[in-house]
């Protein structure tokens, strides 16, 4: 009779798993039967210099990483180098005050050697169509030899410098609408040298293309490995899936689609280690999200879209838009009949004006696309833009497709609107202001809604743990009402409060 009993029930079970999963898909609309609860591997197969700063340590030179701005005072003027115009023309050196045409961003090929990008995306050269001397930034496309210069330092003074031309002569100013690449570069380095420039550092981008371009290509593959290897481990998960947390949110960049072998300065490897992920996945039971944080071009700019200099070229092309599509393709194909593959977030934080409504729009209908070919089931997630202010720009493309997703980011941070709020200002404003936007969001016939990054961390001097406590629930009773669900941001973090792992077990958060 037990025997009987339990075949009963087991019956009845697997009839009621099946009747949910048809009323879960009537009307042609998936409907998740739990909520993500989840957390960011940031750092992790997307490198952020933030998240783990002694990636960096290595590096020779780390001051010079790709896109880090300096800006080239001349002893003898007392005033800055500049791209005349922003570009397309000569080299002067002729300011007294440095601004965006008078800052150079670096594109490193060595330690030693780099090339100058001026404020119009030219790169300085010497003209080789008049003396061959004279110092211009016409250059607009890729740059290579003759574009490549040798940033010599003072050893007594790092701040110091000489930068010696292709041909094989140094940069002086001879009057300030006149520099040329005709010193030896012999001179004392004092201030009577008109070879000797005083640099003023702007500061640059700490992401993954400047960690391994830094390293280059004989040590970026060892540094790299060990880092996967060691920043994110299977106990993590074991970790994750003990405290409350139900799914992770997986960083990816757009060259893992070429693992073994991506594109320089990019290294294989990463790959091997979301596999890894994903047994780790099954083991613990715990859902994941493979989000494209970096797309080709970079999509933002910032370092955690592993821009070189800033730049965003993403979108620009339909080549680049296909280019994007075909690393979503790959993913699904990869893990679709993975049972723990739950959605694909086509790309994460696109960023106006460059990533245009249109551009994405078109985007994201073929992302989509490309996920249902291997998948009918798993969710396809859209990010909004960085900063938009309107909240439902993708609803009408979202609501026509089953299964989709809208990622939104909610930092009490990167606005003055917060600088001076309180404690109880913070948390009014997640109620009052949060609490009825995702209201707005969440209605029958529309996409899910899933707050995709959020933190407790804010700008409130000298906050108690019990401030971030209630500023941490405030936030878990908010967006726990996301239809889809929210994922923090991130699992482990060099600056704590960032940090899932450390605000659990400093019991300042508990799920």
């Amino acid at each position: 009779m037990a025997t009987a009993h339990s075949t009963r029930r087991h019956t009845l079970l697997c009839f009621c798993i099946f009747l949910s999963s048809i009323l879960s898909l009537s009307h042609g609309r998936l409907t998740p039967n739990f909520k993500i609860r989840a957390v960011n591997l940031g750092g992790w197969l997307v490198a952020e210099g933030w998240i783990k700063p002694s990636l960096f340590d290595g590096i020779p030179n780390k001051d010079f990483l790709d896109g880090t701005g300096l800006q080239f005072k001349a002893v003898t003027a007392g005033k800055y180098l500049c791209a005349e115009t922003g570009g397309g023309s000569i080299i002067v050196a002729n300011r007294t005050v440095a601004s965006s045409w008078e800052t150079f961003k670096l594109w490193r090929i060595n330690e030693t050697n780099y090339q100058l990008r001026v404020f119009n995306k030219q790169f300085v050269g010497v003209d080789s169509g008049g003396n061959g001397i004279d110092m211009v930034a016409i250059v607009a496309d890729t740059p290579g030899r003759s574009e490549t210069f040798e940033i010599v330092r003072n050893s007594n003074d790092l701040n110091r410098v000489r930068i010696k031309a292709p041909n094989g002569f140094f940069l002086q100013v001879k009057t300030e609408n006149l520099v040329t690449a005709d010193s030896k570069g012999d001179g004392s380095w004092g201030n009577d040298d008109q070879s000797v420039f005083i640099i003023t550092n702007t500061g640059g981008l700490h992401g993954e293309f400047q960690l391994t371009n830094g390293y280059g290509p004989v040590n970026a593959p060892q540094v790299m490995t060990e880092h996967w290897n060691t920043f994110i481990v299977e106990d993590d998960f074991n970790f994750i899936s003990s405290n409350g947390i139900n799914a992770v949110r997986i960083p990816v960049g757009w060259w893992i689609a070429s693992d073994r072998t991506p594109p320089q300065p990019y290294v294989g490897g990463s790959l091997q280690a979301l596999d890894n992920a994903f047994i780790w996945a099954q083991k613990y039971r715990i859902n994941v999200i493979i989000d494209l944080h970096a797309a080709p071009g970079s999509q933002n700019g910032y370092e955690h879209s592993s821009s070189r200099d800033g730049s965003q070229e993403w979108g620009l092309s339909d080549q680049n838009i296909q280019e994007t599509v075909n690393v979503i393709d790959f993913l699904t194909s990869r893990y679709a009949n993975n049972p723990r593959l739950y959605a694909v977030e086509l790309i994460n934080e696109p960023l106006s004006p460059g990533a245009t409504l249109e551009s994405l729009n078109k985007y994201y209908r073929a992302g989509y696309n490309a996920v249902r070919k291997y998948s009918s089931t798993v969710y396809v997630i859209m990010s909004n833009r960085i900063a938009t202010s309107d909240p439902k720009e993708f609803f009408s493309l979202a609501s026509g497709l089953d299964g989709s997703v809208i990622d939104i980011h909610y930092y009490n941070l990167y606005s003055s609107n917060f600088d001076k709020m309180s404690v109880q200002q913070n948390i009014n404003f997640i109620y009052n202001n949060r609490l009825p936007e995702l209201n707005q969001l969440t209605t029958s016939n529309g996409p899910l809604t899933f707050i995709g990054e959020w933190v407790a961390e804010w700008n409130v001097e000298g906050a108690t743990k019990e401030d971030y406590q209630k500023f941490a629930n405030a936030q878990l009773d908010v967006y726990g009402k996301a239809s889809f669900g929210w994922a923090y941001w991130t699992l482990k973090n060099v600056n704590n409060h960032w940090s899932l792992e450390w605000m659990i077990n400093d019991h300042y958060i508990k799920l």
